[in-house]
């Protein structure tokens, strides 16, 4: 690593949503763009796992996938997608969950996944209300398998989030109590206020 990140210096590059409510409210996929930020990301979520608790990393469809499959590497353990319902062609189970938007979407896993008592560790891009992360967790838990605990760059602050935090270990970038998930609660970053597209672009290094 590259000496400390309290300041968590990446979440800068995240831009606003320019389309609407339909939408999220920001875009992290800047961050992944970017060969620096994606490196000292996946060097600080990591820095709190522990593999030995760990049997599979699940990325949840689809910008979940980016960060699993980097931790998963990252940790040597395999990566399983939990996808949107009608994208795989093989057996799966099935499950139906609320996200952020309102709306009731269905997601799926392949049957079988694992074998029952997999420590399965549940990635997702933002955990805002809880309902996608939801959905992973009854297919993982369908199929006999443990969670080992979710991983997200932010895990918004609410009743469900709170819930996940008693439950399961919880690592996001953003740390609880900083500046960042006050921030990120009220969905405006103040970074939003000078956000400047080039900063992220993929030569682009810490400034």
């Amino acid at each position: 690593m590259k000496g400390p990140r309290e300041d968590r210096w990446y979440l800068k590059l995240m831009s606003p949503n320019t389309k609407g409510d339909k939408f999220a409210w920001l875009d992290p996929t800047s961050i992944y763009i970017n060969a620096t930020a994606f490196t000292d990301l996946l060097d600080d979520i990591t820095a709190e796992l522990d593999a030995e608790e760990i049997d599979v990393v699940a990325g949840l469809d689809a910008m979940g996938f980016v960060l699993a499959a980097g931790i998963a590497a990252r940790i040597e353990r395999g990566f399983l997608p939990i996808r949107k319902a009608g994208k795989l062609c093989v057996d799966t189970d099935k499950v139906s969950f609320s996200n952020y938007s309102g709306r009731t979407q269905d997601m799926e896993m392949r049957l079988p996944a694992f074998a029952p008592g997999t420590r399965v560790l549940l990635v997702d891009q933002w955990v805002e209300t809880g309902g996608t992360m939801d959905g992973a967790i009854r297919l993982v838990e369908q199929q006999q398998g443990k969670v080992a605990g979710m991983v997200a760059i932010a895990i918004e602050t609410n009743a469900r989030t709170a819930e996940y935090r008693a439950q399961y270990p919880c690592v996001s970038a953003v740390i609880p109590g900083t500046p960042w998930q006050e921030q990120c609660d009220r969905q405006a970053l103040d970074s939003f206020n000078t956000y400047d597209h080039a900063a992220t672009f993929p030569d682009a290094g810490r400034s």
